[in-house]
């Protein structure tokens, strides 16, 4: 069983942040400390496995163009000259346990995310890529409010690929699989309409928080709790 990842404000050695717990403490700085400091997390969610099959489809299907040098047929239709990236690190970039990672030597953290594609432009810049799954009627945005996450996510990318050396695009994709639901007869075959969304992102909110980040892990008083938190509100209506 994989020991829990817990802060000691006396240890010298560097401890690991992915980019999930970077915004964890967006979202809710109580809920962060509890965890990162006390070894008490949120209970998980619901595996969206539905969701990781359409992640591994895709990640196939680029794989076969990224060996050949090609374009996807998506890439051409929204008219985004790029090719899938080719790097013996791919994989290890997919990989949630490793991940793209840098030292951030000032705060002594080791950052880390796993990517789900990049794709290299004839300026030979690298896109981030994201995939993501759902099935709606209503037009698809990056607007809505749980999807400002999505956002971050991406410039989290960016800004750790910046930092291992890499020329990185400020235009990150997501492309969007929307299952279809009007269709007569299901018959073990679910279609999506795929379309790629572009998102320009801004990775100079980042050494800031991560700033706040220490500061917070190296008190001793657990953060307010977030009024929107519903965590915090589970827990404080527990408590009475």
């Amino acid at each position: 069983m994989a020991t829990k990842n817990i802060y000691h404000p006396e240890s010298k050695e560097p401890f690991k942040l992915s980019r999930s717990k970077i915004d964890l403490f967006l979202e809710c700085p109580r809920c962060f400390y509890l965890d990162m400091r006390l070894g008490i997390s949120r209970p998980p969610g619901y595996p969206f496995t539905l969701n990781q099959a359409v992640d591994t489809l895709l990640k196939k299907e680029f794989d076969i163009l990224r060996n050949e040098g090609k374009a996807n047929a998506l890439m051409e239709k929204y008219k985004i000259e790029a090719i899938p990236f080719k790097h013996p690190k791919i994989d290890e970039w997919r990989n949630n346990r490793k991940g793209i990672q840098y030292l951030h030597q000032p705060n002594n953290f080791l950052v880390y995310g796993a990517i789900d594609d990049l794709w290299i432009n004839s300026k030979n810049e690298l896109h981030i890529v994201d995939y993501k799954a759902t099935s709606t009627t209503q037009e698809i945005t990056l607007d809505a409010e749980y999807r400002q996450g999505y956002k971050r996510q991406a410039e989290v990318y960016q800004w750790l690929f910046r930092k291992n050396g890499f020329k990185v695009s400020d235009i990150a994709y997501f492309v969007y699989c929307n299952g279809k639901t009007d269709r007569d007869t299901f018959d073990g075959v679910l279609e999506f309409d795929i379309q790629i969304i572009d998102y320009k992102g801004n990775d100079s909110w980042i050494e800031p928080v991560l700033s706040n980040i220490k500061k917070c892990l190296e008190s001793d008083n657990v953060p307010l709790a977030n009024p929107e938190c519903k965590y915090c509100k589970y827990r404080a209506a527990n408590l009475k």
